[in-house]
């Protein structure tokens, strides 16, 4: 893989030398250099406002200006979303803000450009999308529990990837054959789990309150092997209301949406669990759909478990927003109002 011709440049300000630095960039593939710089050198934008440093693109070079360490947190950042786009994958905004994390988290920033990478975030692959890394620090996390834990609870603000990236890590499981199914369910609290008198089978009365899987879905697998699955049960929709008296062998189950199961119906899913499954559990606790005065499974799940060895909990906050610049801003906006009205969330009930 060609590496990046790298060269530091004295001090910008005699009177600061040893604070202010220019640091130049050489890449070997222009094609590939444009797509780390980004469309309108988007990313590099993005990159001078979370860094505070001066990033100028000419052809396949870029001159990095600014504070000695801003700037050398730069240079690994961009080394590291060089390699990425090499080995053909992209490198979007996001990646920039999970580059600027993992290269943190690795603490060598003034390693070598050769020296092996070391604290990486964890990735999952697929055979439609390939390797797909955790953009922060939370997802890093996330992935590890996963990857560890055959029950894992992961709660927070939306945008943060739970689903997304449960949804993947389930896919990596039953293509490598760890289970042989994945069942998919979320409470229908909004047709007050009585779905009968919705039109169609089963599939379309729940379809519109599993969207979001779906879509998490098609970005992993393609869409002829969903459907196959979907008609030979590989893949399973199952309405959390439609869950009891099961139990669940070699199979990956995720249960979405869970801030708005009721205590009984978590410990009904829970205890749905079987011999070499996984089952995997998101919510944010600052959207329940409750009826006022109903407390929240999820909250409940999470507070009696804690400590409980063999489960996983991967918290997310609203910095781990990775959806778009803007849904972090809103989310944070949101927390601080309800911190201002005591810290019930706005539209929900703690117990």
């Amino acid at each position: 893989m060609p590496k990046p011709d790298i060269r530091s440049v004295a001090g910008l300000k005699p009177q600061a030398a040893e604070d202010a630095a220019e640091i130049v960039l050489s890449f070997d593939d222009n094609r590939v250099a444009s797509e780390v710089f980004g469309l309108y050198d988007q990313n590099l934008a993005h990159l001078e406002r979370r860094l505070g440093v001066i990033a100028n693109a000419s052809g396949n070079h870029v001159t990095l200006k600014g504070p000695r360490d801003a700037c050398e947190r730069a240079r690994r950042v961009l080394e590291q979303l060089y390699a990425r786009a090499l080995a053909g994958e992209n490198v979007a905004i996001g990646d920039v803000d999970g580059a600027i994390q993992e290269a943190t988290a690795q603490g060598a920033l003034f390693a070598p450009s050769d020296a092996p990478a070391r604290g990486s975030f964890e990735q999952i692959a697929t055979r439609k999308r390939g390797p797909v890394r955790a953009r922060n620090a939370a997802q890093d996390a996330y992935l590890r529990a996963l990857r560890k834990y055959e029950l894992v609870f992961a709660e927070g603000p939306a945008g943060t990837g739970k689903t997304w990236l449960a949804v993947g890590h389930a896919v990596t499981l039953l293509e490598q054959g760890v289970v042989n199914r994945m069942i998919l369910s979320r409470p229908a609290v909004e047709a007050g789990e009585r779905l009968g008198f919705l039109p169609g089978d089963m599939k379309e009365k729940v379809d519109p309150y599993l969207r979001p899987i779906y879509d998490a879905l098609f970005d992993f697998m393609d869409a002829r092997h969903v459907e196959r699955g979907l008609q030979t049960g590989m893949i399973e929709i199952a309405p959390l209301a439609f869950m009891r008296g099961r139990t669940l062998t070699r199979s990956v189950i995720l249960l979405d949406e869970a801030q708005n199961c009721t205590p009984m119906q978590m410990k009904m899913f829970l205890t749905r669990l079987g011999e070499g499954s996984r089952m995997i559990v998101n919510g944010d606790p600052t959207q329940i759909d409750l009826p006022p005065g109903q407390k929240s499974g999820l909250i409940e799940a999470v507070t009696l478990l804690q400590g409980v060895e063999g489960i996983g909990f991967a918290p997310f906050k609203e910095g781990d927003v990775v959806r778009h610049e803007l849904v972090q801003k809103i989310v944070s906006a949101y927390a601080r109002a309800d911190a201002a009205r005591g810290g019930a969330p706005a539209g929900g009930r703690r117990p």
